[in-house]
């Protein structure tokens, strides 16, 4: 399965850090993960795939769809977050079950924030249940897109083809998605129980307090502006 990575050069030491968090985590993982790059590339392996891009954040992602079919299944993660603990074997198997469900467009198996605070706000009443038994909740709008779960080409595409060709930074995005109606058609859903933990790599702009311990005891070696974390910690989920 393709991973679409966002990210850009300046973010490298980030980028090789949360895909290495899955390598730890989950050693025979079904991802290949796409990779843009502007001047900076790595070397190619089964496991990752650099695409040279623009800087252009929504050019970015589409360049990486551009020869996907829409109703294909990636696995969407923004470098801005990073796995810390995966329930592996729920987690394999509401991947296998996703996939084979023509009904849906995405699955979240990281039920945090407003999707468990604010259940009425973020999610649409009525519950379903996969064929292997677990509870899906059906979200509303973009609830938690940014955070790494499975989604159909098609949702990404519709979604990036609508942001304005000029963003200021990333975190605009954040706003902006959310005068984009979400298709009817489009099915997100999350899982009723949590079944991952995530932290969060930067928080505007600087690296986080988690992330920049991690990545220290990983071993990578992180450039000069990265080298003074923010203090604070950002993790999202419970187990």
């Amino acid at each position: 399965m393709n991973a679409i990575v966002l990210t850009c050069d300046r973010f490298r030491a980030i980028t090789e850090h949360m895909i290495r968090q899955y390598a730890v985590l989950w050693p025979d993982h079904p991802f290949v993960f796409r990779v843009p790059y502007q001047r900076l590339r790595g070397p190619t392996t089964d496991r990752l795939e650099f695409r040279r891009t623009p800087e252009n954040i929504r050019a970015t992602v589409l360049e990486l769809l551009s020869d996907l079919d829409d109703e294909e299944w990636v696995y969407w993660c923004i470098d801005d977050k990073y796995p810390i603990r995966l329930t592996l074997p729920k987690i394999e198997q509401l991947i296998s079950d996703s996939v084979e469900a023509p009904d849906m467009s995405g699955l979240l198996f990281c039920r945090c924030r407003v999707t468990l605070t604010e259940p009425k706000r973020a999610l649409y009443p009525g519950k379903i249940v996969s064929p292997s038994g677990e509870v899906l909740l059906e979200r509303k709008a973009w609830f938690q897109i940014w955070l790494h779960q499975l989604l159909r080409v098609k949702v990404l595409r519709y979604l990036f083809t609508r942001l304005p060709e000029e963003l200021p930074n990333a975190k605009a995005m954040d706003e902006l998605k959310d005068t984009i109606p979400k298709l009817r058609e489009h099915r997100l859903f999350v899982t009723e129980k949590n079944f991952a933990v995530f932290g969060e790599s930067t928080h505007r702009g600087a690296i986080t307090q988690n992330c920049y311990e991690s990545i220290v005891a990983s071993g990578i070696e992180l450039p000069e502006w990265f080298r003074q974390p923010n203090g604070e910690r950002i993790i999202m989920g419970q187990l």
